[in-house]
């Protein structure tokens, strides 16, 4: 027995609600843009005035033989050393900025590629601490890591990644291809049916669809009218979508999270959409089946 249960679906406008970023924030935002805008250009100035008198720099890494390393740098030294002449430019890209503001504290975290001229150099993230004084925001403390692989090296559209990976995990299933379609979840990510009992975590979905996936297709979705949303750190997205099944037109509405390794899907709601003209006939279908 198909048990039909309808989801209503109220929208709040999240996009509206994440871009309402606080006078605080952009001010944070406007230090370290400062600090970064003072490297290209090579003042050592702009570099000075967006630090506190007690601030201090640390890398932490893992040294040749993979024991960890904490270690502490000058700040006089890098503003120096900002200041010196050098025929590349120091040219830190920022891709996200993630910041976290409690009264006169804020700790900011960004991923980064560093340049030298055009060349890459290394990658990481930063980890500011901000303190706001009676000049305003200054960085007390940078703590980064570096690395040379995975590293981001231009501007990337997005939502334009997302349309291409959503696409994909649906093509997956049509195809039957299981390591994609499972693969494309994270390990707690979670699948909501239109049934129910239809809630599964990946890996406990992955055992009730072996037997849809040993055929030539598990089920054959197509999907349009895709709208996607992005929180202000660009590190979380949500979206709704249109789907053409063999139930009829449904909807499909989830959650996806960045991480290291690119965009996870890590919650995913499948609703069949009735008319309202026929909502009262499916009522009762459904609690005559009761």
């Amino acid at each position: 027995m198909i048990r039909i249960f309808l989801f209503f679906t109220l929208v709040f406008s999240y996009a509206n609600v994440f871009s309402q970023i606080s006078e605080d924030e952009l001010s944070v935002k406007a230090t370290i843009d400062r600090l970064f805008d003072g490297m290209r250009a090579g003042d050592s100035a702009a570099v000075r005035s967006v630090f506190d008198p007690t601030a201090r720099l640390q890398t932490a890494f893992s040294d040749k033989e993979g024991k960890p390393v904490l270690r502490t740098g000058s700040t006089d030294r890098f503003v120096e050393a900002v200041g010196t002449p050098h025929d590349e430019m120091w040219d830190e890209k920022i891709w996200s900025f993630d910041v976290l503001i409690d009264g006169r504290l804020a700790a900011v975290w960004t991923d980064y590629t560093f340049f030298s001229g055009k060349k890459m150099s290394h990658c990481g993230v930063n980890a500011f601490h901000l303190f706001k004084g009676e000049n305003g925001w200054k960085i007390t403390q940078i703590t980064d890591t570096r690395r040379q692989e995975g590293c981001q090296t231009e501007s990337g559209n997005e939502a334009a990644v997302i349309h291409a990976f959503m696409d994909t995990w649906h093509h997956a299933a049509a195809t039957a291809d299981e390591d994609i379609f499972f693969g494309n979840m994270s390990e707690n990510g979670i699948y909501l049916g239109t049934d129910a009992t239809e809630k599964w975590k990946r890996d406990a979905m992955k055992t009730w669809a072996k037997k849809y996936f040993e055929g030539e297709s598990a089920w054959d979705f197509k999907s349009s009218n895709r709208e996607i949303y992005f929180s202000n750190n660009k590190k979380t997205a949500w979206f709704d979508e249109l789907l053409e099944t063999w139930m009829g037109t449904c909807r499909g509405s989830g959650v996806l999270q960045k991480e290291t390794t690119g965009w996870k899907l890590v919650h995913y709601n499948l609703a069949v959409m009735i008319p309202n003209e026929k909502i009262n006939g499916v009522i009762e279908l459904v609690k005559k089946e009761d």
